[in-house]
């Protein structure tokens, strides 16, 4: 099943007559930015949403392409009218929209991964040209695990990270 893809000119008209704009993006990255007003109802726990028998429901990602894919469990979660915000959350600030940031909240899981990864990827490379062939070895693991979780959809990188100090705070006031 597909939703109709609006822009966001005409979701927020569709706000202001009462739709309700939904944001399925996980809880670090809402935590950082989000759309004031919109309700967080994460896709790796949708559930069906309140008040929508009523009213239209908007659902947003980042980008568009999480809602675009997850299409039919959206619009089954919302129960009525339900359209896609194409573009996400980057389209509505392209627009001048208004969003809340909140600069002290880290940045989400999966960039941090990408970092680390990058950076421990990286660093393998420069000591095994530089150090001894070893290092290489580094590289390997690291790009053996992105492969793991890219196929079963766990990242025990994320997991770790989910667990420093910068993050615990995200999670507990989430929670």
């Amino acid at each position: 099943m597909t939703l109709p893809s609006i822009d966001a000119a005409q979701a927020k008209r569709l706000i202001d007559e009462g739709a309700i704009l939904v944001d399925v993006r996980e809880a670090d990255e809402r935590a950082r930015e989000h759309v004031p007003g919109s309700r967080h109802n994460a896709l790796s726990r949708l559930s069906a949403i309140d008040g929508a028998k009523s009213n239209a429901v908007v659902f947003h990602c980042r980008s568009g392409a999480r809602t675009a894919a997850n299409a039919g469990r959206l619009a089954q979660a919302a129960g009525c009218d339900a359209y896609l915000l194409q573009g996400g959350i980057e389209a509505w600030k392209k627009a001048g929209l208004p969003v809340t940031t909140d600069t002290r909240q880290p940045i989400e899981i999966m960039r941090q991964v990408q970092i680390t990864a990058g950076g421990l990827v990286f660093l393998g490379v420069i000591l095994g040209v530089w150090v001894a062939p070893a290092f290489l070895g580094l590289s390997a693991f690291v790009g053996a695990g992105l492969m793991f979780a890219g196929i079963s959809g766990w990242c025990g990188m994320a997991k770790l990270l989910a667990l420093m100090p910068w993050n615990r705070a995200t999670r507990t006031a989430l929670a």
